[in-house]
C-alpha cells in the first residue's frame, strides 16, 4: 500500500502541476495567463486573468501538495474546486464522457483526492512525518464540500463582473491596391 499510494499522489499531484503550469507560465503547451484569461472571459469567469491565475495556483498549489501528502485535505480542496468549475462551465452540458469532451476525466480526478484524504496520504508522506497518516472520511467529506463552496462562489464571482467592452473594429485599409 505505501507504494501504491505514493505512486498515485505523485502522479495525479504532478499532472495538476503541469497543468496550473499551462495557466501561470504557458508551459506544456498552454497559453499562460493571458490565452487562459481570454478563454475563461467567454466562460463568464471575470476578470478572466484573475482566474486563469487563481485556477492555475490551485491547480500547482493543490497538486504540489497531494504529490508531497502534505496538508492532504487542504490540497484536495483546491484540486476539487477547480475540476468542480471546469465541469459546471465548460464539461457538465457535454454529458459524461470524456470522447464528447464530458465530465468523466474531471470526476475520477476529483474521486481520487477524495479516497486519498480518506484513507490518508500514506507513510511516505509529509503528513505522515508530521504524525497525521490517516484522515479519514470527516475530512474527505470537508475537503469535497469547501472544494464545491469554493468553485459556486468563484463562478458567482466571476458571473457578477461585468462583461469588457467589445474590442474596437480595425481600420479599415485605405492604401491603394498595388498593382
Amino acid at each position: 500500500m505505501k507504494l501504491g499510494l505514493a505512486l498515485l499522489r505523485l502522479i495525479v499531484g504532478g499532472l495538476f502541476i503541469g497543468h496550473g503550469l499551462q495557466k501561470l507560465a504557458g508551459k506544456f503547451g498552454g497559453y499562460g495567463p493571458e490565452g487562459t484569461g481570454q478563454f475563461f472571459e467567454t466562460l463568464g469567469l471575470r476578470p478572466g486573468k484573475t482566474h486563469a491565475i487563481a485556477a492555475g495556483a490551485a491547480e500547482a498549489g493543490g497538486g504540489a501538495l497531494i504529490a508531497l501528502g502534505a496538508c492532504t485535505p487542504l490540497g484536495a480542496a483546491m484540486l476539487t474546486g477547480a475540476m468542480a468549475t471546469a465541469i459546471r462551465t465548460v464539461h457538465a452540458p457535454k454529458g459524461p464522457w470524456a470522447a464528447e469532451g464530458g465530465y468523466e476525466y474531471n470526476l475520477v480526478l476529483m474521486a481520487g483526492v477524495f479516497a486519498i484524504t480518506d484513507v490518508g496520504p500514506g507513510s511516505w508522506s509529509v503528513d505522515a512525518a508530521r504524525g497525521r497518516e490517516r484522515w479519514g472520511p470527516g475530512w474527505a467529506l470537508a475537503q469535497l464540500g469547501a472544494g464545491l463552496a469554493g468553485s459556486a462562489a468563484t463562478i458567482a464571482y466571476g458571473k457578477s463582473r461585468p462583461a469588457p467592452p467589445p474590442a474596437p473594429a480595425p481600420a479599415p485599409d485605405l492604401a491603394p491596391d498595388a498593382a
